[in-house]
């Protein structure tokens, strides 16, 4: 086990070097150093020194992947590549253009997102899981064709629609919770229910679909025909051997979830005003901020990375029959 972890992690090294490059060549595709000075300054009709001195006063200045003039290992990192992309590798992420830290700017974040991400991870699992189940029980019946039919209308519907109705119903008509906006201390859990209420709600459609596809496969197998030849109740062969012999595509979509629950939610942090690490992506793309959309697209890649390991890892929990070789 612990060679199989070394490998994965050793390969997980050239992985993210190329996810490195792979971001930084997209952004300086799309902007110069002299468009993220124009955009930065904010006039229409800057001058070229005031662009000089902002690409200089930020590194900006040097050459992008290889500096021809300096001799020896300093045509490498005198470049804007390593002083802004391969520090990151030591943890080392710079600031942002307005200035600010950016690896405190993450950690002041990172609890907002995950105050929203990890409760609507959690309880979205247990109703997910538990309706499909449900629906399995009663399979080819009304119950299970109407419940199929409200799944499939629930996934027909954009999130927006969730948000935008959540918002005007609970908040503005009912009045009962903030419409945004986010609190300090325990006064967060106001601004955190309906957000929360609406992930919930948003991906019962397509979780209990695919859920439910899982069990009634699995329903199909020997052992389950076995379990019934030996007269065990249908729920207890359900909610006990089909839903741990179903655990590992579960797992594979939880565990890779992991990156989410972390990064914060785009649209729904944007939506309710929550100052996590989802809004903080938003207004960095929206401001061209090349130092916060490499960070935040690096930690991603490492934290999808380190799920994927964890997948493999709790295969073994959840099926013996499977070892990691």
């Amino acid at each position: 086990m612990l060679a199989y972890i070394a490998r994965r992690l050793l390969y997980a090294l050239p992985i993210l070097i190329g996810v490195n490059l792979v971001t930084f060549a997209l952004f300086f595709v799309v902007n110069t150093p002299d468009d993220m000075a124009r955009m930065q300054l904010g006039v229409k009709r800057v001058t070229p020194e005031a662009i000089e001195k902002w690409k200089v006063e930020r590194g900006y200045d040097k050459p992008l992947l290889i500096n021809a003039e300096a001799g020896g290992l300093a045509s490498v990192t005198n470049t804007i590549f390593f002083e802004k992309s391969a520090r990151m590798f030591v943890g080392d992420f710079g600031r942002a253009e307005d200035g600010r830290d950016i690896a405190r700017e993450i950690g002041n974040r990172m609890l907002p997102s995950l105050a929203i991400a990890l409760p609507t991870f959690i309880l979205g699992l247990f109703v997910t899981i538990t309706f499909a189940l449900t629906l399995a029980f009663f399979r080819a019946t009304a119950f299970d064709f109407w419940g199929v039919v409200l799944c499939v209308a629930m996934m027909s519907i954009s999130g927006l629609f969730y948000i935008i109705g959540g918002q005007y119903l609970i908040s503005k008509v009912w009045r009962l919770v903030p419409i945004s906006g986010f609190g300090a201390g325990l006064e967060a859990w106001r601004f955190l229910i309906l957000p929360v209420l609406i992930g919930v709600v948003s991906g019962i459609g397509s979780g209990t679909r695919w859920y439910r596809t899982i069990f009634l496969d699995e329903i199909t197998k020997d052992y389950v025909r076995t379990a019934r030849a030996k007269g065990l109740p249908e729920a207890l062969i359900l909610f006990r051997h089909v839903l741990r012999n179903g655990m590992t595509p579960i797992l594979t979509q939880s565990i890779v979830a992991i990156p989410t629950l972390f990064m914060g939610a785009l649209v729904m942090e944007s939506f309710f005003g929550i100052p996590g690490l989802g809004s903080y992506t938003i207004d960095a793309i929206n401001a061209q901020d090349f130092a916060v959309v490499r960070s935040m697209v690096f930690i991603g890649a490492v934290l999808y990375i380190v799920a994927l390991l964890l997948t493999d890892i709790s295969y073994t929990v959840a099926d013996p029959r499977i070892r990691l070789q």
